[in-house]
């Protein structure tokens, strides 16, 4: 039986909508690893230290040696590797074992410009004959300046929203919502504006921890005392998302991943990720500053979802694994 490694984000991670991610990708790639066996190593934290690679365990050659090494989804690329903390938490020193690195529905970060360091580690860790699946065409650009074959699938946590799945998603507004914030890009004035909204529309109101400073900014705001808290894991938000419930938030994953359970969802963009993923991908999203103009009247009107997967892109990316 032949290794495969997974790249997980999500250990290590602040945000579980690193989880989602990851829970998607894993479900995707199992069609590509059924046969194999799985090994994990993590992203966010240094998965070897200098001198282990240098000794050049058996441990570490059996990782080294995996038929393939994925790398799963997330904000993984920086433009400068130098960065204090990166979200791939590799260096020159401890790159070795994961020479021929996949992506998998992988963005980029902030910037245009990636440095020499940075572009010197990305060659030589990414594989240069397969051709890696990113989430946006801004990092396609990205990958092929460095000389790298890439074709835009978008995140992996879309790929099951075909237009037969999204049918099944209602289109009229629930008695019941759950709803996400962002600690760290707070706005007092949008967000409680937000709560006011859905407490003059909803019955039942939840509130889903996607990071654990997100239950502080809430206890700053008013109006909040019958929310029901969802503890911050992957099950107890599949819980909620059992029941006949609505999705309104500003966390981007808590939006797709209720749309994977089919509840209508309803995304307020407040980052150049939402914004670019609701253009490419038809995602219904509402711009923060139009909260308090379109907010009432698109909670209460029709909504059809009809997400526009790239579902011959996604085909073509796992159709290179089929007879290797």
């Amino acid at each position: 039986m032949e290794n495969v490694l997974v790249l997980d984000t999500s250990v290590g991670s602040l945000n579980k909508g690193d989880d989602i991610i990851m829970k998607c990708v894993r479900y995707h790639l199992a069609e590509i690893t059924k046969d194999a066996y799985v090994l994990t190593l993590p992203t966010h934290i240094s998965p070897f230290h200098w001198y282990q690679v240098v000794r050049n365990s058996h441990r570490v050659k059996i990782y080294s040696n995996a038929k393939y090494k994925f790398v799963g989804g997330s904000n993984l690329l920086t433009m400068d590797m130098f960065t204090h903390f990166p979200q791939w938490n590799i260096n020159i020193f401890n790159y070795g074992p994961l020479k021929g690195s996949i992506l998998v529905g992988v963005g980029a970060g902030k910037g245009n410009k990636v440095n020499a360091y940075t572009k010197m580690l990305y060659k030589k860790v990414l594989s240069n004959n397969i051709i890696h699946s990113v989430r946006d065409e801004r990092t396609k650009n990205i990958l092929e300046s460095m000389g790298f074959k890439a074709i835009n699938t978008g995140c992996a946590s879309l790929w099951n929203l075909t237009p037969e799945f999204c049918e099944a998603i209602p289109k009229y507004k629930s008695n019941s919502v759950v709803f996400t914030l962002t600690h760290h890009s707070k706005n007092i004035v949008k967000d409680q504006f937000l709560i006011d909204t859905l407490q003059k529309n909803y019955e039942n109101i939840y509130f889903w921890i996607q990071d654990a400073d997100d239950l502080n900014y809430l206890k700053t705001l008013n109006n909040t005392q019958k929310i029901n808290i969802v503890p911050p894991t992957i099950e107890d938000y599949e819980q909620v998302l059992q029941m006949n419930i609505d999705y309104v938030g500003t966390r981007l994953h808590g939006g797709i991943y209720a749309m994977r359970h089919k509840k209508r969802s309803i995304i307020i963009s407040i980052d150049e990720r939402a914004s670019g993923m609701s253009l490419s991908y038809n995602l219904n999203t509402i711009e923060r500053e139009d909260l308090e103009k379109d907010l009432e009247k698109m909670i209460n009107s029709n909504i059809k979802t009809e997400v526009k997967i790239l579902s011959e892109n996604i085909k073509d990316w796992k159709e290179q694994f089929k007879f290797k």
